[in-house]
């Protein structure tokens, strides 16, 4: 069976009037968690990550500001990808990229970099499956973070895992909570 995914431009559309009306729900802003949909519109849950997960995303954040100041850190940051609005735990876009991006509730497309803390919940199949999606939504790197802080550094130009970010050189192999 083959699964046929409609145009890009026709499901971020579809996705960013879906994600409008999702904001101006009263009864979803008293929801604790992150909520994401899939690509028919429907809301997808996702519970409270455990203390570390978000000690992770907070370190990553301070560190980016710190290695690379032209730009800005966003945290929970939504996007539209072909299989609907997803939040990256942190996302870094530069000062031009933000002047694009403009000031929405969900960008319409992905800043330059993704970054994901994998959960103890999280499948390959479930990482491989946002890497792509968050590729094709304009992602130039995304990074992930296993739950013992060590970094894996993917870029949409290069085929297979690298040792360091091309964007910041800098940020470590290993992230060690403080």
């Amino acid at each position: 069976m083959t699964i046929e995914l409609p145009l890009q431009a026709e499901q971020t559309r579809f996705n960013l009037r879906r994600w409008d009306a999702l904001q101006t729900d009263p009864a979803l802003a008293k929801i604790e968690g992150r909520i994401e949909t899939n690509r028919h519109g429907q809301i997808i849950l996702t519970p409270p990550a455990e203390p570390s997960h978000g000690g992770y995303q907070v370190w990553i954040g301070h560190l980016l500001l710190k290695l690379m100041p032209g730009g800005r850190v966003l945290s929970e940051c939504p996007i539209p990808t072909a299989d609907g609005v997803r939040a990256a735990d942190i996302a870094w876009a530069s000062a031009e990229k933000m002047r694009e991006l403009g000031n929405r509730s969900c960008f319409p497309t992905a800043p330059e970099i993704f970054v994901e803390v994998v959960s103890p919940g999280n499948t390959n199949a479930e990482i491989e499956e946002k890497t792509a999606l968050y590729f094709n939504a304009g992602a130039i790197e995304i990074w992930w973070c296993d739950m013992n802080g060590s970094m894996k550094f993917l870029a949409r130009d290069v085929p297979t895992p690298m040792n360091k970010s091309k964007l910041c050189p800098k940020f470590p192999k290993r992230v060690r909570l403080p």
